[in-house]
C-alpha cells in the first residue's frame, strides 16, 4: 500500500514537472512580444524623421513667392519704359535746326557768310538760330564766354519767340575796343537748356 502510494505521489510530480514545462513552453512567445514591438516602434521613428525632409523641402515655397512681385514690377517698369521710348515726338514741335557765327546778316537775319575765326577790330558778331516748328512762345538765349578766361561771361541775351514753322532769330554782340586773342563759345538756350553750341577764335592783329 505504502508502494502505491510513493508511486501515486512519483507520477504526481511528475505530472506537476510535465505541466510546469507545459506551461513554461506556452509562456515562451509572450517573451518573444517586446522584440515584435520594439520592431514596430522603428518605422514610428523613420517616420518621424522622414518628416522632416518635408518640412525642409516646403520652406524654399516662401523664398519663390517672395520674389514673385519684384519680378513683376520689373516687367512693369520695362514696359513703361517701352512705352515711352515709343512715343515719337510731334512732328510739328518746336526745335532749333543750326547756329551758325558771322559778322553781318541778310534781310531774312540769316547770317551772310558763316565763320569760326575773326579780326580783334571787328566790332559786331553775330549769331543766328534757325528753328522749325510751331511755337505759342518759347524762350531762346545767347551766351557768350571768353573760354581763355576761365569761361568768363561776355554776353547774354534772351529773345521770346512766337512762330508757326521755320524761322531765324538773331543775336548780336559788340565791342567797341579791340577783342582779346583766343578762343569763345556761343551757347544757344531753348527754355533754359543748352541745345546748340558754336566755337570761334579771335586771332592777334
Amino acid at each position: 500500500m505504502s508502494l502505491h502510494l510513493r508511486s501515486a505521489a512519483l507520477y504526481t510530480a511528475m505530472f506537476a514537472g510535465v505541466l510546469t514545462l507545459a506551461a513554461c513552453g506556452k509562456s515562451a512567445p509572450p517573451a518573444a512580444s517586446p522584440a515584435n514591438a520594439s520592431t514596430a516602434a522603428a518605422p514610428a521613428k523613420a517616420t518621424s524623421v522622414a518628416a522632416k525632409p518635408a518640412v525642409s523641402s516646403s520652406a524654399p515655397a516662401p523664398a519663390a513667392s517672395a520674389h514673385a512681385p519684384a519680378t513683376a514690377s520689373t516687367a512693369a517698369a520695362a514696359a513703361a519704359s517701352t512705352a515711352k521710348a515709343a512715343t515719337p515726338a510731334p512732328a510739328d514741335a518746336f526745335k532749333v535746326a543750326s547756329l551758325a557765327v558771322g559778322t553781318a546778316v541778310n534781310a531774312e537775319h540769316k547770317v551772310r557768310k558763316p565763320e569760326d575765326h575773326f579780326a580783334q577790330d571787328q566790332k559786331t558778331l553775330y549769331a543766328s538760330v534757325a528753328t522749325l516748328g510751331d511755337t505759342d512762345g518759347a524762350t531762346l538765349n545767347a551766351t557768350w564766354r571768353y573760354l581763355e578766361g576761365k569761361g568768363q561771361l561776355v554776353s547774354s541775351i534772351s529773345q521770346r519767340v512766337a512762330t508757326s514753322g521755320p524761322a531765324t532769330t538773331t543775336f548780336k554782340v559788340e565791342n567797341p575796343d579791340l577783342w582779346p586773342a583766343g578762343k569763345y563759345q556761343v551757347d544757344i538756350s531753348l527754355d533754359g537748356k543748352v541745345v546748340e553750341s558754336k566755337g570761334f577764335e579771335i586771332a592777334k592783329r
